[in-house]
């Protein structure tokens, strides 16, 4: 891990939860979801987010079962982090990021958002969820 910005993705088939954040205050911040399942228009945003951020790292949550055990999205999400990788030239991190949602529907809970209002706000909070433990223990480089 580098001094500077990171920007953290959850991914999924539909939304990209994104957050923001700076390794040398260890603290981060949900950005924006990205809803949409057509990859040129993710990587369009992801680009943009990119050159308005200059980010130092990328770091991309890696979906397990809870005993640890990989499944279809963790394929796909190591996927997409090798595109990162591909596209941007950037350091990109895997961080395990099981029980992130439930972390982030239970933050969202305790501000008063609740059920479907929680859906616009819930990936990129799960996103800074990722981000943050990627603060604490950087995880495995791409």
């Amino acid at each position: 891990m580098r001094e500077g910005t990171a920007l953290a993705f959850d991914f999924g088939e539909r939304r990209i939860g994104v957050a923001v954040g700076e390794s040398l205050l260890g603290i981060a911040h949900p950005l924006v979801t990205i809803d949409s399942n057509v990859n040129d228009e993710r990587f369009a945003i992801i680009s943009q987010l990119i050159d308005e951020w200059h980010p130092t790292d990328l770091v991309v949550g890696l979906p397990m079962h809870g005993d640890g055990t990989e499944h279809a999205m963790t394929q796909l999400a190591r996927r997409f982090a090798n595109r990162l990788k591909g596209r941007y030239r950037l350091p990109v991190w895997l961080v395990d990021e099981r029980l992130t949602s439930v972390e982030a529907e239970a933050m969202l809970n305790e501000v008063g958002l609740r059920g479907r209002k929680q859906k616009p706000a819930l990936d990129q909070v799960a996103a800074r969820a990722i981000l943050t433990t990627w603060f604490e223990a950087p995880g495995t480089a791409v």
